[in-house]
């Protein structure tokens, strides 16, 4: 990308034939050709540049889609990136691309509770074993690879407990033994970490968080490098796994403002941050502490950090730790984030998934804060009264 980050956000994907700033909606199922002639010679071009927008029918796409493809293919620094209806739609069409009956896959313990779900049962009934590995420990994923497996799919950080993991090792495990190597890197985003260009093979953004940034669009992007590209365009192409382009757009319209909004976001976390680490009832799941492992890991691989923390609250009452969570007044009450407002969760044990390596004690709990876009001020005026519940 010659432009920088931020600047190439805004001047790209301009339509001068319209004459509008940002490109216009084409919504089609069937994509009309003015003769035989000319459909075959689209289909000609798209096999010669499959990644060229040259579609025949609406389910490959319109140039809605291809444009807000072409933007995240750049600020990832990858070869291709698919998009799909949703953030798990993404990690799906990356697992069924690459893992078949008989085959293995090597997961993190700490991945998106959908994701073990997928994972450890559901493809079990297709004759496709699951492992979990410790994210601290990856011996536990090296001596678990066998001449089966096929994938190590990686969550960095953790989802709720935020593990951060030595990304550089597991990517030369990956190669040494000729596995294909996949990432979520939704907390992050390529504006903080490129995986791509790091040596991941593929890597899933969630675009109903940080991407659309306004709590009102689902979507999800996988980015690729050549050597799987084939297979993942295969593998779409059979599920269906397609963006519409409404929701295309308000993703591309999105984009525009990402890097001032994760700017935002990652300072107004880093304040409240600052103020929840003083507190001794509260471990911070963040990387703030700058001799613990994850800040270093952290600070090895990131360029920045997101608005997305865990608390782990140390109370022999978990009705405190509930009052203290529904005492918040600034915080909405809801799953997702990325958006600009704050949000807060309670982690009940079910949403972290049956995780076999999460080292949570019986008087510990679970909080998950998002930090939007609000005075910082506020927000630590608001969790300073909340606290006052904890015991």
């Amino acid at each position: 990308m010659s432009k920088s980050f931020k600047t190439f956000l805004k001047h790209t994907a301009k339509d001068f034939h319209n004459q509008s700033v940002n490109p216009p909606v084409v919504r089609a199922s069937t994509i009309i050709f003015k003769s035989m002639k000319h459909l075959r010679k689209t289909q000609l071009r798209a096999q010669k540049n499959p990644t060229g927008g040259h579609y025949d029918y609406g389910r490959q796409g319109t140039s809605t889609t291809h444009i807000l493809q072409k933007i995240l293919t750049k600020l990832e620094e990858s070869y291709h990136v698919f998009t799909t209806p949703t953030g798990f739609g993404s990690i799906f069409l990356a697992i069924f691309s690459i893992v078949r009956p008989g085959d293995e896959i090597i997961v993190a313990d700490p991945v998106y509770s959908p994701t073990r779900i997928l994972t450890q049962n559901f493809l079990k009934e297709f004759n496709i074993k699951s492992v979990f590995y410790n994210p601290h420990d990856l011996t536990t994923l090296q001596k678990n690879i066998t001449k089966k497996t096929k994938m190590i799919f990686v969550e960095n950080p953790g989802s709720n407990s935020f593990e951060f993991q030595d990304l550089k090792k597991i990517v030369l495990i990956a190669k040494k033994n000729k596995i294909i190597s996949t990432i979520d890197n939704t907390w992050a985003t390529p504006y903080y970490f490129k995986p791509i260009k790091f040596g991941f093979d593929m890597a899933v953004v969630s675009a109903t968080k940080y991407y659309s940034g306004h709590s009102d669009v689902m979507g999800g992007s996988l980015a690729v490098n050549k050597k799987v590209f084939n297979k993942v365009r295969l593998a779409e192409k059979i599920t269906g796994l397609r963006l519409g382009p409404d929701d295309a757009y308000l993703i591309t319209r999105g984009l525009r403002t990402l890097d001032v909004r994760l700017d935002r976001h990652s300072e107004n976390a880093k304040k409240v941050a600052d103020y929840l680490s003083k507190n001794k009832k509260i471990k911070l799941l963040y990387p703030y502490k700058k001799n613990s492992f994850n800040f270093r890991m952290w600070k090895k691989y990131y360029s920045g950090a997101s608005g997305l923390m865990g608390l782990k609250i140390k109370s022999k009452s978990i009705n405190s730790v509930r009052k203290f969570v529904n005492s918040l007044k600034l915080f909405g009450y809801g799953y997702s984030w990325g958006g600009f407002e704050s949000l807060v969760l309670h982690q009940e044990f079910r949403e972290t998934g049956d995780r076999k390596y999460l080292n949570l004690a019986r008087d510990e709990h679970l909080v998950r804060l998002h930090i939007g876009l609000e005075d910082p001020k506020d927000l630590i005026a608001d969790i300073k009264q909340a606290l006052r519940f904890v015991k």
